[in-house]
């Protein structure tokens, strides 16, 4: 096995490895990029996280300075959020579900070095991956270790270090971080009716089936949903409103 693939597999590797190394280097090079990219330039961000990240979603917003080990163990959901001073060291799988807001100051860290220091100082480590769920918040100066998993709707106070799993709906707080409060799941977001959904006929076109009937009566075909469309970001010179951002509406 290469050293890369011990790495993946979460056995002890080699972090001097060439292959590890040029990884890093071609990371920390977009990172600079990145991080020196003028505040309004949206469209640049971008470009520069869709080269350096493995997957990212919809409405993603990284404040600089922004710092990562590799870049291509990591995953955003849709409308992520990070304050400035975010640190991934993503040795292993770093994701995050949709709706996630981090405050400044924060770092996710995969990376374990051995107890054993003749270990240690040979240059051996191993990572263990981090997941965050959906709808979670997490305060400022939070650290999150190797190993972790976050479930959903859950606020990290600020300050916390998270050492073991947080289960979905609560807040927990401290170091270690710990459970303080249990919270209500999160209602699912109600259907629309069949009346508001279904576009009203043209003219000289037969109605929509009622509820409770049949659609081929009618010769009726039920609407299909738009198609999901990727968030373009562009640069703006005097950005209004929108909490400086640019408008997104088209």
């Amino acid at each position: 096995m290469t050293e890369k693939e011990k790495q993946q597999a979460g056995e002890l590797y080699n972090a001097d490895d060439r292959e590890l190394f040029n990884d890093r280097i071609k990371a920390k090079k977009l990172c600079g990029e990145y991080n020196a990219v003028e505040c309004n330039d949206f469209q640049k961000r971008e470009r520069i996280l869709d080269r350096l990240l493995a997957l990212k979603g919809q409405k993603t917003v990284i404040e600089p300075d922004f710092f990562c080990d590799y870049g291509y163990n990591i995953i955003l959901g849709d409308n992520f959020y990070a304050n400035h001073n975010l640190v991934i060291l993503d040795c292993a799988e770093v994701a995050f579900g949709d709706n996630v807001f981090i405050g400044p100051n924060c770092g996710f860290y995969t990376a374990e070095h051995p107890i054993d220091a003749n270990l240690r100082n040979q240059g051996l480590e191993s990572a263990k991956p981090i997941s965050v769920g959906s709808n979670v918040w997490i305060g400022g100066n939070v650290c999150v270790l190797g190993g972790v998993t976050i479930g959903d709707n859950v606020v990290i106070g600020a300050g916390s270090v998270v050492t073991e799993n947080i289960p979905s709906n609560c807040v927990a707080v401290g170091n270690p971080c710990r459970i303080v409060k249990k919270l209500e799941p999160l209602a699912a977001a109600p259907a629309q009716s069949s009346a508001e959904s279904s576009p009203a006929p043209a003219p000289g076109q037969p109605k929509a089936a009622a509820p409770g009937r049949s659609s081929v009566q009618n010769n009726a075909v039920a609407p299909q949903p738009a198609p999901r469309k990727r968030v373009e970001l562009t640069k703006v010179d005097a950005p209004i409103n929108h909490g400086g951002f640019p408008d997104r509406r088209k």
